[in-house]
């Protein structure tokens, strides 16, 4: 399995979508144990221009002072990265299922890799304390 080029990967980042032949590579991406720091950044790139229109909306626009503008473009992408990460699930699996994968499938492959990190802690930290 061979990644996207980095004009690929970068539009990926943006909110675009892959060719076809990538899709094992975004599945990976979307269940290796760092996905949802990617899914917060791949969020902050897509809320980030919509932020720095409407800031500049407002201070060329209306004429608002700028600190006050940073801040509403500042608050507008705290908001929109909060509203984005909150349904980080949900949305990788519908991103999923349009490369073909069934529905949850991410999801399944998180919680089974979760579950057996849980049982290796658990075999790890708590058989030491039976022991004692």
């Amino acid at each position: 399995m061979t990644g996207p080029s980095a004009p690929l990967r970068i539009w990926y980042l943006l909110g675009g979508r892959l060719p076809q032949r990538h899709r094992e590579w975004v599945f990976r991406q979307a269940t290796k144990p760092t996905w949802l720091v990617w899914f917060g950044v791949r969020m902050f790139l897509q809320v980030l221009p919509l932020t720095v229109a409407i800031t500049l909306a407002l201070v060329l626009g209306l004429g608002s002072p700028l600190p006050l503008a940073v801040a509403c473009g500042s608050l507008g992408l705290v908001v929109g990265v909060y509203f984005g990460v909150s349904y980080a699930i949900e949305s990788t699996d519908h991103r999923m299922t349009k490369y073909g994968y069934p529905a949850g499938a991410a999801a399944a492959v998180r919680k089974e890799r979760t579950a057996k990190d849980q049982e290796r802690y658990e075999r790890v930290w708590r058989s030491s304390e039976n022991g004692s």
